[in-house]
């Protein structure tokens, strides 16, 4: 499978440290984490399309439709699980109905979008044994988090870097 360039929306410190403290809770229950991994690119982000190229007039159109609406405030609501024997988990997203038809807008611009419509999510742990998801609910808990999305960035797996699109 192809490595897959990103737009991804970066909540502001208060966001960022919240969800921080759940990859945190979830490694120190000795529980897969996002703090798992490694890389200085890896930080709490919503995806809001991923593919295998994202030409420039992709970027453009990002910057278009998403720059009026930030800063947005979402509420990390309830937990999913998706995938097989080893899952991801993700605390989803109750966002604002113009976000929503923002990205629509954008990924059906998008040749090789993977995903149809779009799970407005941030990604609590990748690659988490199925027999250990209701451990991590419990040590996660309940509570609603509101995040202010703030900034706007590209992922660029080949170069392994980010930029941002909102200078």
């Amino acid at each position: 499978m192809p490595r897959l360039h990103a737009l991804e929306l970066l909540a502001d410190e208060a966001g960022q440290d919240a969800v921080r403290r759940s990859w945190q809770a979830l490694r120190d229950a000795g529980l897969a984490s996002q703090l798992d991994h490694p890389s200085p690119t890896n930080a709490p982000h919503v995806t809001l399309v991923a593919a295998p190229d994202l030409p420039p007039a992709i970027e453009e159109l990002a910057v278009r439709l998403v720059r009026p609406l930030l800063p947005i405030t979402v509420r990390a609501s309830g937990l999913a699980v998706l995938g097989g024997k080893k899952v991801t988990l993700v605390r989803l997203l109750d966002v604002p109905e113009g976000l929503t038809r923002a990205v629509l807008e954008l990924r059906g611009e998008v040749a090789e979008d993977r995903h149809p419509g779009w799970l407005p999510h941030v990604t609590l742990a990748r690659r988490l044994p199925r027999a250990d998801v209701q451990r991590a609910v419990d040590v996660l808990g309940h509570a609603d988090a509101e995040l202010n999305l703030t900034a706007l960035r590209r992922w660029d797996p080949e170069r392994r870097e980010v930029r941002s699109l909102l200078l």
